[in-house]
């Protein structure tokens, strides 16, 4: 599981920063709290399927983008 929450932080990371996203437009965009993002981005909490939809969506990506 670890791993995956690796694969997930960096990607996240790297596409939010790509797109010049800031964390605090990503949860806007999933109306939650910006600790909560940091949190995802830093292995310290796991996403719900559901959610990591709607991260794919904010950040034009599909879920397997931010998985591999």
């Amino acid at each position: 599981m670890e791993k995956i929450s690796a694969k997930l932080s960096q990607n996240m990371k790297r596409i939010r920063a790509k797109k010049k996203m800031s964390q605090g437009d990503i949860s806007r965009a999933l109306e939650v709290d910006r600790g909560y993002i940091s949190n995802i981005e830093n292995g310290k909490k796991n996403p719900t399927l559901a959610t990591l939809q709607k991260l794919a969506d904010a950040l034009g990506v599909s879920p397997d983008e931010l998985l591999k």
